[in-house]
């Protein structure tokens, strides 16, 4: 087995490699070769300023990538998982129309066909099917894209890999689509322990049909480039034999298969290099990028993305994850390192791996890591600033993040800071929909340390803030703690955030003062949160539009000019508003619901996606249940309740280990116990099915309380 740390830091290269791979593609994804020579030339660096649109964005390729592996551990890591379990975590991460995935319409969009075909009650791998699909459709890109998780997962294990990937792959695709999806996990797998690209491509073609044309495809490019010595030379003949005029559908994988292995050939063992080709030879760019980085930063470790232009910082690990786990949509790179590190522990691909610095959400661990904290543009343009990952400086783990500071003068201030929602350059409407919940919440407790460098010209004084969003929805900043750090001392620090009248906090960060001209460096050990908060969600009083946005919308339409807070109508099936994140555990969940027009209503407590919740429920033949939803649904408890259409009722659900208890307008309708159940976590909902419900405001108690 590898080495715990060389292995976590791989994997960080890895998803690094993805990432970069991505952002850097996607602003000219579905141009021509042609049109890249001609107007941005070779592809070297970011050109998203070029044409005008944000770096870090929402992408189906990173979502789908790092959403649908957690099928793994939401069955409990087997390693023989089937492709049903894996269609199922589909079903409940997805939501329809607004996440993850291109929603191009059933017959097109090969991913929105197989969704479709699951949502039907057609299982994986039928779902993905060639017999169910035709092969145009079965044979497009995505299966290849979504398929690094797996392999990360399976360090120098290609036949896991393979055997994982083609389970995963086959929910959507079929036939070649799967081998190349196969081939390109066997090489990331075993490019954990093997350097040498020729012999990946080997190990690669070992695990696909040798009739295959994925297997001719990779063996011509091969021959090719050995002849050629020149990547445009090659990309020119697999346009000739291999091109998009060759194949239907919008994006094929063949074609965009034969760039990814033509840019590891040329790559001359540069991650720059390889990335520079798979960008400048065109077509699906940020889906080829981003196989190509992940597959070169797990090869070449972090000195190999760190061997050239800065691609890291203007990225700073950020990562969006658009998905019905809201409270895990903004996340940063390391992360997810962490938790394709736990999938590997656990189905014993390496040794345990412990979170560093007690499991802090942000702890600097793994070297370059900036985990989305960023320099805020200081009002004076002489205050000069930087950030850098150092060693030391750190009470209990290795690297901390050194935040330098030049000509700070008494008036004037320093800030950094770290996205807990919905950026502002992220705020528009975009080809792939970001939902999220805040990861950060009034009520709860924020804990810090800083250290103070001993050369530091004076002591200064830092302050904790959180920004969140005013009714013109922009960025107000709220203060907290206020304390003066000499040269050489550190400080830890502890901030229960106050009620914020229901606004969401989108970031949060320190800012920096002095009394007098000063000069140093302030390093971030570590800033945490976690667990339930006590909170109430309401409806700002000056309005705005981001606070309707902090909830995951899985219903058809949530109202925005009437006078209740929420106002939610579900013309089929189950409607879904959910709000926060798998570590609220114990809690009470209440609010007042009139139901206008339903088939059934109410609240849901741990909340783990649109299959997974407890839920309190007033129903069909005026009944009153409590269920439980793990991909299908057990009623637990259930009893007669007179209810009718207009009438308010007051519900809640307490959530504490394995005891339920339910309350409907203040009395005790149901206690008892789950034993042995896996929803042990998730945040809070209100849920209708066929039908409009009204509410004005949701609270979330963190201790036991009675309601009302």
């Amino acid at each position: 087995m590898l080495d715990s740390q060389e292995y976590v830091e791989r994997v960080y290269a890895g998803i690094l490699g993805k990432i970069i791979g991505v952002y850097l593609g996607r602003p000219f994804e579905g141009w021509t070769h042609q049109k890249i020579q001609a107007e941005l030339g070779e592809i070297w660096y970011y050109v998203h300023d070029r044409l005008n649109v944000p770096l870090v964005v929402a992408d189906d390729d990173l979502s789908g990538t790092f959403t649908f592996v957690r099928a793994l551990a939401d069955h409990g890591f087997p390693r023989s998982i089937s492709a049903e379990q894996i269609g199922r975590t589909w079903l409940n991460y997805i939501v329809e129309q607004k996440s993850i995935l291109w929603w191009g319409g059933f017959g097109n969009s090969t991913e929105h066909t197989a969704f479709l075909r699951l949502k039907a009650g057609i299982p994986a791998p039928q779902s993905g099917s060639i017999a169910m699909n035709g092969n145009v459709v079965a044979e497009q890109i995505g299966a290849q894209i979504f398929i690094d998780g797996w392999a990360l997962a399976a360090p120098g294990n290609p036949a896991l890999a393979v055997e994982l990937a083609g389970k995963a792959a086959s929910v959507s695709h079929d036939g070649e689509a799967v081998y190349a999806a196969q081939l390109l996990a066997a090489m990331e797998a075993q490019a954990f322990i093997e350097p040498r690209v020729a012999q990946l491509l080997e190990t690669g073609l070992s695990y696909v049909p040798p009739e295959s044309l994925i297997n001719r495809l990779v063996r011509d490019v091969r021959d090719w480039s050995a002849a050629d010595g020149d990547w445009r030379l090659t990309r020119e003949r697999i346009e000739k034999i291999y091109g998009y005029e060759k194949f239907g559908g919008n994006c094929h994988v063949i074609p965009n298969h034969a760039i990814i292995i033509l840019s590891l050939l040329y790559s001359e063992d540069s991650f720059h290099r390889a990335l520079m080709i798979a960008n400048t030879s065109g077509w699906d760019t940020d889906c080829n990028s981003g196989n190509v980085g992940c597959f070169m930063g797990i090869k070449n470790g972090l000195a190999g993305i760190d061997d050239g232009p800065d691609f890291r910082s203007p990225v700073a690990d950020r990562l969006y994850l658009s998905t019905a786990d809201g409270g895990r949509c903004i996340t940063d790179a390391v992360r997810e390192t962490y938790e394709i590190c736990r999938t590997a522990r656990e189905l014993k691909q390496v040794e345990p791996i412990h979170l560093p610095k007690g499991g802090s959400r942000f702890h600097f661990d793994l070297p370059g890591s900036w985990q989305g904290f960023e320099l805020e543009s200081a009002a004076d343009p002489s205050i000069l600033t930087s950030l850098r990952n150092v060693p030391g400086h750190s009470k209990s783990g290795r690297r901390s993040l050194a935040w330098e500071f030049h000509h700070l003068a008494k008036g004037n201030c320093a800030r950094v800071s770290t996205p807990t929602f919905i950026p502002l350059d992220a705020k528009g409407p975009s080809h792939y929909m970001l939902m999220a919940s805040p990861t950060l919440f009034p009520g709860q407790v924020v804990k810090i340390r800083l250290e103070a460098d001993t050369a530091n010209s004076r002591s200064v004084q830092v302050s904790l803030f959180v920004a969140f969003y005013d009714g013109q929805d922009q960025l107000t900043r709220h203060y907290g703690p206020v304390f003066t750090i000499q040269p050489g001392q550190s400080h830890e620090s502890e901030w229960s955030i106050e009620d914020l009248g229901g606004a969401p906090i989108a970031r949060f960060g320190f800012e920096l003062t002095s009394e007098w001209r000063a000069e140093g460096t302030l390093y971030i050990d570590y800033v945490s949160w976690k667990g339930t908060p006590t909170t109430t969600f309401r409806q700002p009083a000056m309005g705005g539009s981001m606070w309707r946005r902090a909830w995951i919308n899985a219903f058809d339409n949530v109202g925005t000019r009437w006078p209740a807070a929420f106002h939610l109508s579900q013309g089929c099936g189950t409607g879904l508003l959910i709000q926060g994140s798998r570590d609220w555990q114990d809690y009470l969940v209440q609010a007042t619901i009139t139901p206008m027009l339903a088939k059934s209503f109410g609240l849901a407590a741990r909340v783990q996606g649109l299959l997974r919740y407890y839920a309190l429920l007033l129903g069909p033949g005026q009944r009153l249940q409590l269920v439980r939803s793990f991909d299908s649904t057990r009623i637990l408890g259930e009893q007669y309740f007179e209810w009718q259409w207009g009438r308010p009722y007051k519900m809640g659900l307490q959530v504490e280990e394995t005891n339920l208890v339910g309350f409907v307008n203040g009395e005790e309708v149901f206690r008892m116990q789950d034993v042995g159940s896996p929803l042990e976590g998730g945040g809070v909902a209100f849920v209708c099915e066929e039908g409009l419900i009204t509410s004005d405001q949701l609270e979330v108690v963190s201790k036991k309380i009675s309601p009302w």
